[in-house]
């Protein structure tokens, strides 16, 4: 299995503030659907921030992304070891694969592939 970038997702009220202020750092908008919003430096495009205001699909908002090459491994994986399933494995209309799991200290971790790669 293979990381392709780790993202942290933050919970804000007002994402135009929030962007502007990580505008500020160097980060700039690379994707926006209305509910959830990716920042990433132009230099470093898996340098990046996610702004999120709540989750449309699922029931909980993450706490951090993680990008792995097979989702489907990682999720086996996860089972496997017993971890908690936040949010069940499955495609997304927006391109992605995902499930949540809840991490040994609490944390709820998105782990996503792109289904376009």
């Amino acid at each position: 299995m293979t990381v392709r970038r780790v993202v942290p997702d933050i919970l804000t009220k007002d994402k135009a503030e929030s962007r502007d202020f990580y505008k500020l750092i160097g980060l700039e908008q690379v994707m926006n659907r209305g509910w959830v919003m990716t920042l990433a430096s132009p230099s470093n495009p898996t340098a990046q921030v996610i702004l999120i205001t709540h989750e449309a699909t699922a029931p909980v908002v993450p706490d951090l992304s993680i990008e792995v090459d097979d989702v489907d491994a990682v999720h086996a994986a996860m089972v496997e070891r017993g971890a908690e399933i936040v949010y069940s494995l499955r495609d997304e209309g927006w391109g992605v694969r995902r499930f949540f799991v809840r991490d040994p200290n609490g944390q709820v971790v998105n782990v996503v592939s792109h289904q376009n790669r």
